[in-house]
C-alpha cells in the first residue's frame, strides 16, 4: 500500500499516538495554557471557516472532490483544513505544558508537515485528474499549506454554509477539542497520571 494512502484513510487515527505521548507528559502551567488556547481558537477558527466553503466533503474516506473550491479561505491556501489542524495541535501542546513541551512541538510540527504533504501530493494527482488545466492554474496561484497575503482572485464563487450547518459538520473535532482539554485539565487540577 502507498503510504500516501494509508495516512489519508487513516488521517483521523494517526494523531492518536501524539495525543496520548502529549497527555501523558502533560503538566498545564497558566501562560502557556493560555496561548495554546489562543492557537487552538485560531486553528478551529480556520478550519470553521474552510468547512463552511467545502461543506461536509471534507470528511470522506475518498480522495477526491466533486468540485473544485477556490473561494473562501482556499484563495489564500489550498489546504486550510489541514492548516487549522497543524494550528490546533500546536496550540494542544502549549496547552499541556510540560517538562517536554519545546521537543513536542517541534515533533507535532514535523509529524504534520510530512503527514499532510503526503495526503497533499495524493490528492493533487487526483484533482489534477478530475480538474484539469482549472486545477493546474489553482495550484500554479495558490500555495499548498502555507497561506498568501492575499486572496487569489479566481472564478470560484461558492456560497458558504451557514454557522449551524458549518457546526454541524464540524461537531466532531470540537467535541475531541473539548474532551483533550478537559482530560489535560483534569490531570493538572486532580493531580491523576494518565
Amino acid at each position: 500500500m502507498d503510504l500516501r494512502n494509508f495516512l489519508f484513510s487513516n488521517r483521523s487515527f494517526t494523531p492518536i499516538p501524539l495525543v496520548l505521548a502529549i497527555l501523558y507528559l502533560s503538566s498545564l502551567s497558566y501562560p502557556y495554557f493560555i496561548i495554546g488556547i489562543g492557537l487552538i481558537v485560531v486553528g478551529e477558527s480556520i478550519r470553521i471557516y474552510g468547512v463552511r466553503f467545502a461543506g461536509g466533503a471534507t470528511r470522506t474516506r475518498e480522495v477526491g472532490a466533486p468540485s473544485l473550491c477556490t473561494s473562501g479561505p482556499y484563495s489564500r491556501c489550498r489546504n486550510p483544513l489541514y492548516l487549522g489542524n497543524m494550528i490546533i495541535y500546536c496550540g494542544v501542546v502549549l496547552v499541556a505544558g510540560g517538562q517536554f513541551m519545546w521537543h513536542l512541538l517541534l515533533f507535532v510540527f514535523t509529524f504534520f508537515t510530512f503527514q499532510y504533504f503526503m495526503i497533499i501530493s495524493l490528492e493533487e494527482e487526483t484533482l489534477l485528474k478530475l480538474f484539469g488545466n482549472k486545477y493546474q492554474l489553482y495550484r500554479e496561484s495558490v500555495p499548498k499549506l502555507f497561506p498568501r497575503l492575499s486572496p487569489w482572485l479566481g472564478n470560484n464563487k461558492r456560497i458558504p454554509l451557514t454557522i449551524i450547518q458549518t457546526l454541524k459538520t464540524e461537531k466532531r473535532t470540537l467535541q475531541n477539542i473539548f474532551i483533550i482539554i478537559a482530560l489535560i485539565s483534569m490531570k493538572k487540577i486532580f493531580g491523576f497520571s494518565l
